[in-house]
């Protein structure tokens, strides 16, 4: 197969939702399809001991969350298909933002009984910024939920994207018998079954007295009505408004019991964009080149608690990546050649010789990489847009057992590499704080500490407002803040000047104060 058909034939994206709205659970049975596993795992059930294939992290399996964005490929109806799946939690939402700069779409998952909810308006954002196509899968459908024209209307209005159902449910909760495939013109009966898909019947003449013998006399009646209120109302599906970001498919189904999840496989397919063309500081990297260019948009650490290792995740942006071929490390202005390149799923990986645009390839990182590293064949190119966030809460943290210093500056510098949470070394007594957006990161990194690295951390309160990065062209008048604010002022892990305001006055007047600085609230600038 040519560059360009091994290119074309790839779909990267990124499952994203509020926690809890079905969202690993449809990762799952898109992996049942794709035959890459052979039983999905139970998300919820203690009692089985098996877990989601995408959460493979201990604490993940103990709390039914996703904590990490894991990656997953597999192959379907001749299409490479590499999913990766968010975690839903906001005190997770930097990992996700970072993973949005890596796919060429989205599919946002609902509950229909919650309709859209905090989490999943903030990732929007993210989507309507970078023209990212998204589609939407109103889960849970075999629970009592809002009505159909009703939690269509509120994605409207919150997500402030059009969209247009490609899938209409038949009743719902404990009454549903199904979906109308709308782009298919086929006729979808349920029947609950967590493993096996549900009976499917070309169904192009809805006029016809054979619907009624499916689905009963008053069904059939409020499908064609609802049917031609749906002509009526929305536009027709158009591929070219979805792949500018303007229109989203609806489809209807439950995850959990596989239903209505192949029909939105099938569709994305077909519909979703090949991978795109990308921005860097230099130029716009087409996919269709042949020469290789990639970048590190998220690093994890112990993927394999024995082993200590740390994988640095490349998004292959152009061209074809080879094993044991020299790549340029732009930042480092170096060769290196990657003797064990891997593809994922989930946890398990295996060793590739090669991979091409569109793909995520994991490199085994010794400290070489960091966050929105750009990887080329040898031109010197940066790729942007994955910047980290001014933190929102703020500890000290403090070593818990004198004979485990190492360990825990290990662990704490690996998982700082990871974009976890970030490190600021206060400048005035030399004490370190870890800056997150959520509590449940301050949770999962003394749990990781203690479990991956052996080590015992403590937190201390400190009261902080906000980090912000400090630069001026006027070097005299940077030097005089730095003195001014020197108990206030911090490095970060790269050694960036960086001032911690403990209160929103204070960050006001010292902006007032010092006219020539430049405050930013993230990392890239």
């Amino acid at each position: 197969m040519s560059l360009t058909d091994e290119i074309k034939r790839r779909r990267t994206f990124a499952i994203i939702s509020h926690p809890d709205a079905g969202k690993t659970t449809l990762t799952e049975k898109l992996l049942l399809f794709g035959g890459a596993i052979h039983v999905a795992g139970a998300v919820k059930s203690n009692k089985i001991k098996k877990t989601a294939t995408s959460d493979w992290m201990e604490i993940e399996k103990q709390r039914g969350i996703s904590v990490a964005t894991s990656v997953m490929g597999f192959e379907y109806r001749d299409f490479k298909i590499n999913i990766l799946d968010t975690p839903g939690h906001q005190d997770f939402a930097e990992d996700t933002f970072r993973t949005l700069t890596a796919v060429d779409s989205v599919i946002i998952v609902i509950d229909s009984a919650k309709g859209v909810e905090t989490q999943t308006r903030k990732l929007m954002q993210v989507c309507r910024m970078r023209k990212t196509p998204v589609m939407v899968f109103m889960n849970k459908m075999d629970r009592e939920g809002k009505d159909p024209f009703d939690l269509m209307d509120e994605v409207e209005a919150e997500l402030g994207i059009k969209v247009r159902p490609l899938s209409w449910p038949i009743n719902m909760g404990q009454n549903f018998k199904g979906v109308y495939n709308i782009y298919k013109e086929d006729l979808n009966l349920y029947t609950p079954n967590k493993q096996t898909i549900s009976e499917t019947i070309e169904f192009k003449d809805l006029e016809s007295k054979e619907l009624e013998d499916y689905i009963g006399e008053k069904d059939a009646a409020k499908l064609r009505e609802d049917l031609d209120l749906i002509s009526g109302v929305y536009n027709p599906f158009s591929v070219e408004d979805y792949l500018k970001g303007d229109l989203a498919p609806v489809f209807f189904g439950s995850a959990l019991n596989t239903f209505g999840v192949k029909e939105l496989l099938d569709c994305f397919v077909e519909i979703a964009p090949s991978p795109r063309p990308v921005e860097t500081l230099e130029r716009k990297v087409d996919p269709l080149e042949t020469a290789f260019t990639g970048f590190v948009f998220k690093i994890h650490a112990n993927m394999d608690p024995n082993h200590r290792s740390c994988i640095a995740f490349v998004k292959v942006c152009s061209g074809k990546f080879e094993r044991n071929v020299n790549y340029k490390h732009v930042r480092f202005n170096r060769l290196m050649k990657f003797a064990a390149p891997t593809a994922f799923m989930a946890q398990r990986k295996e060793t590739v010789d090669e991979a091409y645009a569109g793909d995520i390839v994991g490199l085994p990182d010794n400290g070489n990489f960091k966050i929105g590293d750009s990887l080329s064949s040898g031109e010197d190119i940066h790729f942007k847009g994955l910047p980290s966030f001014s933190p929102e809460m703020f500890k000290y943290i403090e070593n818990a057992d004198p004979m485990k210093q190492k360990q825990l500056q290990k662990g704490i510098d690996q998982l700082m590499d990871e974009g976890v949470a970030q490190l600021f070394v206060n400048q005035f007594n030399g004490r370190k704080i870890i800056g997150t957006v959520g509590q449940l990161q301050f949770e999962v990194i003394q749990y990781r500490l203690l479990h991956e690295y052996n080590a015992q951390c403590r937190w201390e309160p400190i009261r902080l407002y906000k980090a912000c990065w400090i630069e001026s062209d006027n070097d005299t008048e940077l030097e005089n803040f730095k003195k001014r604010k020197y108990q206030y002022m911090a490095k970060d892990k790269e050694g960036r000047d960086v001032f911690l305001a403990d209160s929103s006055y204070m960050l006001e007047m010292a902006q007032e104060d010092f006219k020539n600085i430049k405050f930013h609230f993230t990392s890239e600038f």
